[in-house]
C-alpha cells in the first residue's frame, strides 16, 4: 500500500511538472490578433486540453443584438455526457469508452458533450484519486464557446504505471458540478 502510495505521488508530481511546463509554452507573449470579433463559434477540442476554435464566418452587415433576456432563455449550454476512454478519433470522440482500465494505459481521455448556447463557459475537469482519501490528481479548465452540440475532450497523461484502485472525474460547468463519474485502474 505504502509503495502503490509513494508511486501514485511520483506520478502525480510528474503530471504536475508536465502541466507547468505546458502551461509555460514557448515564451511568446499572448497577444490578441487585430480582428473584429466573430460571432459566437462551434468549439472542438483537442486531446490535449487544448481548445481548438472554429470560428463562424464574419458577416459583412451589422445585427441588431437580441435582447439579453430572450438570449438566455433561448438555450443554455448543458453538459449531455461524460464519456471514458484511452483513445479517441479525430473529432475527439472516445472510441472504447470504458470505466476500468489497466495500470499501464497512459492516456487516460474524459470527453464531454454538450449541447447549447454559449459566448464563453468554462469548463472544469477535476481527476481524483479515490484510494487516497479522494486525493485531487489534477484540475483543467477550458473556455468553450458553442452555438450548437460541442464535445469538449480532457487528457491525463501519466508516463509511469498508474496505482491500482477506485478513481474520479468530477465535471464542472462555470464553477458548478454537472456530473461524475467513477472508474477503476485494475490488472486485466
Amino acid at each position: 500500500m505504502k509503495n502503490d502510495r509513494a508511486r501514485f505521488r511520483a506520478a502525480t508530481i510528474a503530471c504536475q511538472a508536465l502541466w507547468l511546463l505546458a502551461l509555460g509554452g514557448c515564451g511568446k507573449p499572448d497577444t490578441p490578433p487585430a480582428a473584429p470579433a466573430p460571432a459566437p463559434a462551434r468549439t472542438v477540442q483537442a486531446p490535449a486540453s487544448v481548445a481548438r476554435v472554429v470560428p463562424a464566418p464574419v458577416s459583412s452587415t451589422a445585427a441588431t443584438p437580441a435582447p439579453a433576456a430572450s438570449v438566455a432563455a433561448a438555450a443554455a449550454i448543458k453538459v449531455m455526457q461524460l464519456t471514458l476512454g484511452t483513445s479517441v478519433d479525430d473529432a475527439h470522440k472516445i472510441t472504447a469508452p470504458g470505466t476500468r482500465f489497466a495500470p499501464d494505459a497512459k492516456t487516460l481521455y474524459a470527453s464531454v458533450d454538450t449541447r447549447g448556447q454559449t459566448a464563453k463557459s468554462t469548463l472544469n475537469a477535476r481527476w481524483r484519486y479515490l484510494e487516497g482519501d479522494g486525493q485531487l490528481i489534477s484540475s483543467i479548465s477550458q473556455s468553450i464557446a458553442a452555438d450548437g452540440p460541442a464535445t469538449t475532450t480532457f487528457t491525463l497523461h501519466n508516463p509511469d504505471l498508474w496505482p491500482e484502485g477506485k478513481y474520479r472525474i468530477e465535471i464542472f460547468l462555470d464553477g458548478a458540478p454537472v456530473i461524475q463519474r467513477d472508474f477503476e485502474i485494475a490488472k486485466p
